[in-house]
């Protein structure tokens, strides 16, 4: 059995190869009793638990964060290998810029848990949720959306709200992510984001970006995000309504307005001062941004 090309588990890279290895290996360790994985080279919600189970079982709670690395801690415990010590720092630096450049090499090999990355984003991205409650947009907008909801479902239409606030520090991180995968910011030129404790800088460059571009993924960023959502305002709500055949709605003036095309219904819903952003299908904001 050979060394691993890529990362297995939550987030990781999982090669159908390197998944087979980690599920033999884990198989051969599994706690007596325990029923063993079927090694198919597929990551699936067994195969992530057990990886868990593992860390947690041979390095602590701290370390099980599902993903296993070639030469970190929990691919050399699968193996039974002594675990991979932290570099030291092998000459003094000459400034201050080199001697954090020289803690930050060292902590590399010591999986700091600052560093940005697909084990930071599992370990920390849920301290930093967003909403759905239209209870969290600032006012006016909440009454003028409940008026709307309340409107468009008295008419006969179902709605599903899928967010409304955005976190700041979510919205920053996801930001930053993009410009540093992209190469628009240099790792140590990210500001600092309040209450969220991230180093995004690993000591090189190539390191620092394929770190950034893990959390691109599992942020599912596709276009990059704006530091001035309407959404980190409190004054934007993404909803999907399905209305039904027929569908006539009241607008904020009292008229009843039937709806026969999607401008129609828009109309109706800026007179609630509820505007439509018609590049994005689900967006509604108080501005139309």
């Amino acid at each position: 059995m050979g060394g691993l090309k890529g990362s297995v588990g939550s987030g990781g890279a999982n090669n159908r190869d390197d998944v087979v290895q980690v599920q033999s290996l884990l198989n051969a360790q599994r706690p007596a009793g325990s029923p063993a994985l079927k090694v198919d080279g597929v990551a699936g919600p067994r195969t992530l638990s057990a990886i868990s189970d593992f860390q947690r079982r041979r390095m602590g709670g701290k370390a099980a964060d599902g993903l296993i690395e070639p030469g970190k801690r929990t691919w050399a415990a699968l193996r039974g290998q002594p675990q991979p010590a932290r570099r030291a720092a092998t000459a003094a630096p000459a400034d201050a810029r080199a001697t954090a450049a020289a803690a930050r090499a060292t902590t590399v090999a010591g999986d700091d848990p600052r560093l940005s990355g697909a084990r930071w984003w599992h370990a920390n991205q849920a301290r930093y949720p967003n909403s759905s409650s239209v209870e969290d947009l600032e006012s006016p907008f909440r009454e003028n959306l409940k008026a709307f909801l309340a409107a468009l479902r008295a008419g006969g239409a179902s709605v599903r709200v899928s967010a409304t606030r955005r976190n700041r520090a979510r919205a920053q991180l996801m930001h930053y992510s993009w410009k540093v995968a992209h190469g628009q910011i240099a790792p140590n030129a990210v500001p600092a984001i309040d209450g969220c404790d991230i180093e995004w800088d690993h000591g090189d460059l190539t390191t620092s970006r394929a770190a950034a571009r893990e959390m691109v993924r599992l942020f599912h960023i596709v276009f990059k995000p704006s530091l001035t959502s309407n959404h980190i305002q409190g004054t934007a709500v993404d909803m999907t309504i399905t209305q039904p055949s027929s569908f006539s709605i009241v607008d904020a003036g009292g008229k009843t307005v039937k709806i026969t095309s999607a401008s129609l219904l828009h109309q109706v819903g800026a007179s609630y001062g509820v505007y439509k952003l018609a590049s994005d299908p689900p967006h509604w904001s108080a501005n139309g941004r």
